[in-house]
C-alpha cells in the first residue's frame, strides 16, 4: 500500500478524511454559504406540503390526511407537516420558500438511479461521471475558502476533478500530536500532500471537543455542521445527507421521526450561524416523490412529483411556488403520481446562480448540462 492510499483510508484526524480526488476542500472567496440536504429514499412532498385545500386530498390520502386536522393553512392551499415547526417558523419570518410538484428530469422510480441523476445532473443516470456540486466548485473564484462534505463517505455529487474533504465525527481514538508531528514531517516535502493535512487540521479544530460519535444526533449534527461553516477559515459550500425517506409501511410515524429530526437539525443549525444565517442559503431535495394513494400497508410506493426547501436568509421566502395540477385521478401523472410541474434543476440553478452571482445560464449549463428549462428567477433577495 503506498501513502496515497494509506491516507485516503485513514481516520487519523477524527473523521477529516484526506480523499484524493474525490472529496476535496473547494476553495470560494466569498462569504455566501450554501448546504444542500439531499433527502435519500425519495420523501413524500404531499406530506412535507399537504394541499389541504385540494377538493381531492382527504380522499386520496385517507389516514395521512389526519395529521393536518389541526395545522393552519400558509395559503390557500397548503399545509406544513406539523413536524416542522422551526422551519415552519422560518416561512413566517420570510426566510423558508416551498416548491411543490417539482421533479427532476428522471421519469423511472429507482432510487439508485434516481439519486444518481440528481447527483450528478445528467440528463440521464450514469451519463456522467462527477457530481454537479463538484462543477460548482469549477465557478467559484479562488480563495481561502472551503468546501466540506458532512459525511462519513465520498457521495457521488462531490466527487470530480476538483479535490475536496470530507468530515465526519468517529467512535476511533483521536491521533496523539506525536503521530500528527510524524505525519506532518512525511508529508513536508509534498505540497499537494502537506496542504490536505493542513486543511484536516483546520477542519478538526473547528469541529472542536463535542464529543460526537456519529452524526445521529440532529441537533448535535446541526451545531456541528454550523461550526464547520461560520468561522472565517469554514467552508462555503457543505452537503449532508438525511436518510431513511423510502416510506413503503406506516408512513405516518416514519415520516413524522424524520421529519422531526430534520427540523431539529435546521433549527441548530440556524441558531448556531448566528449573523451568518443571513448570508446562507440551503436547499432541500429529494430523488423523485411517492404515490399519492397509499397502498396496503400504510405507506406510498415511489412515485414522481415531490417538494422542494429553500431555507436561509438570503432566500426570498414566506411563500410557496406551485403550477398546481390536482389531485383527481385524470391529474395524476399515470394515474397514480403527482404530476410534476416544475424543473428541480432549474430551481436549484436559479438559486445557486443568484446566490454566488453566476450568469444563470452558466450555472444550467454547468451544473445539468443539456438541459431546455430556464434557470428560475426571484427565489433569492435582491
Amino acid at each position: 500500500m503506498n501513502r496515497r492510499k494509506f491516507v485516503a483510508g485513514s481516520a487519523l484526524f477524527g473523521g477529516a478524511a484526506l480523499a484524493f480526488p474525490h472529496m476535496a476542500f473547494a476553495q470560494a472567496d466569498t462569504d455566501r454559504r450554501l448546504l444542500f440536504i439531499l433527502q435519500r429514499g425519495a420523501a413524500d412532498g404531499l406530506a412535507t406540503l399537504a394541499p389541504v385545500g385540494e377538493p381531492a386530498f382527504a380522499k386520496q390520502r385517507g389516514g395521512l390526511a389526519e395529521d393536518y386536522a389541526d395545522v393552519a393553512q400558509l395559503d390557500g392551499l397548503f399545509a406544513l407537516h406539523p413536524a416542522f415547526a422551526k422551519v415552519g417558523a422560518m416561512y413566517a419570518e420570510g426566510q423558508a420558500l416551498f416548491v411543490q410538484a417539482i421533479a427532476s428530469s428522471y421519469r423511472e422510480r429507482s432510487h439508485f438511479d434516481g439519486q444518481n441523476l440528481l447527483e450528478t445532473g445528467g440528463n440521464k443516470a450514469y451519463a456522467l461521471r462527477d457530481g454537479w456540486l463538484n462543477r460548482l466548485v469549477g465557478l467559484l473564484p479562488e480563495g481561502r475558502n472551503r468546501a466540506l462534505a458532512l459525511s462519513p463517505s465520498v457521495p457521488m455529487i462531490l466527487q470530480g476533478s476538483h479535490p475536496v474533504s470530507s468530515y465526519a465525527p468517529s467512535a476511533l481514538p483521536q491521533a496523539d500530536e506525536g503521530l500528527i508531528d510524524r505525519i506532518a514531517q512525511l508529508y513536508e516535502s509534498d505540497p499537494q500532500l502537506r496542504g490536505l493535512l493542513s486543511d484536516a487540521l483546520k477542519t478538526r479544530a473547528m469541529a472542536g471537543d463535542s464529543q460526537m460519535r456519529d452524526l445521529r444526533d440532529a441537533e448535535s449534527a446541526g451545531t456541528l455542521a454550523a461550526s464547520l461553516m461560520k468561522e472565517p477559515e469554514g467552508a462555503r459550500v457543505m452537503m449532508m445527507e438525511s436518510d431513511g425517506w423510502d416510506s413503503h409501511a406506516g408512513q405516518r410515524f416514519q415520516f413524522r421521526n424524520l421529519a422531526s429530526r430534520l427540523d431539529t437539525m435546521m433549527g441548530a443549525f440556524q441558531a448556531e450561524m448566528g449573523a451568518d444565517w443571513g448570508n446562507t442559503l440551503v436547499i432541500v431535495a429529494t430523488e423523485f416523490g411517492r404515490t399519492v394513494a397509499l397502498n396496503g400497508t400504510g405507506g406510498t410506493d415511489h412515485g414522481t412529483g415531490g417538494a422542494m426547501l429553500l431555507l436561509g436568509g438570503a432566500v426570498n421566502g414566506g411563500r410557496i411556488l406551485a403550477d398546481w395540477p390536482g389531485l383527481r385521478q385524470g391529474d395524476l401523472y399515470e394515474e397514480r403520481d403527482l404530476r410534476p410541474t416544475g424543473s428541480t434543476e432549474a430551481h436549484i440553478a436559479g438559486a445557486i446562480a443568484a446566490h454566488f452571482r453566476i450568469e444563470p445560464q452558466l450555472a444550467m449549463r454547468t451544473l445539468f448540462p443539456d438541459r431546455t428549462s430556464r434557470p428560475v428567477e426571484g427565489l433569492l433577495r435582491a
